[in-house]
């Protein structure tokens, strides 16, 4: 099958039309604002082409969910230049979920900058249109080589946060490392994802 969007100008394959929705949303991540190695010496650029696609698109996204990784080392001019870089996405809100890059400093500056009105070290939760959205952060206990963690207190609050849905709400769950296990030798998966 071929993909629906063209992948050069991440506008819709030619002759394809997008369905009404309630609402759109659009996900972006690792960022790494700071990183100037040779796999990507210009970070903020790709980040600019990103947000270009997003403002491309027919209709503006409800909202961004960011899913970690916005800096590189957790600096304040990265998380400057990353909050100036994404003034210009046309949405409402952005919502933001830290990665491991973004707590070098033990979380200090994302939670200042991103995480206020949090739970714990970062998670939370909203519903936009009939959806229940649940941010988590599953770096805070991360070990280089590791696998995320959610832990004890964010399962807890979880638990609590669900129970007073219905069993037909849909419900979209996101963190930075993925949940279930791509590849646990680099570190891809969370080790107590099924509870």
């Amino acid at each position: 099958a071929l993909p629906i969007f063209d992948r050069t100008t991440g506008r819709l394959r030619k002759g394809l039309q997008i369905p009404a929705a309630d609402f759109t949303f659009v996900q972006i991540s690792d960022s790494h604002i700071g990183f100037n190695k040779p796999a990507n010496p210009d970070v903020v650029g790709t980040l600019q082409t990103a947000i270009d696609k997003i403002n491309a698109m027919p209709a503006p996204p409800s909202f961004v969910l960011h899913t970690g990784d916005l800096t590189h080392l957790a600096q304040p001019e990265e998380f400057d230049t990353l909050d100036q870089s994404l003034k210009s996405v046309r949405t409402e809100k952005i919502f933001y979920v830290p990665g491991e890059h973004d707590i070098t400093d033990n979380g200090k500056l994302y939670m200042e900058r991103f995480g206020k009105g949090t739970k714990g070290d970062g998670w939370y939760s909203f519903d936009s249109n009939g959806v229940h959205f649940i941010g988590l952060n599953n770096v805070t206990n991360h070990v280089d080589g590791g696998l995320g963690y959610i832990g004890t207190d964010q399962l807890k609050w979880m638990e609590n946060d669900l129970k007073g849905l219905s069993a037909s709400t849909p419900i979209v769950v996101f963190a930075h490392i993925p949940l279930w296990a791509i590849y646990p030798q680099w570190g891809w998966g969370t080790q107590d994802s099924e509870q």
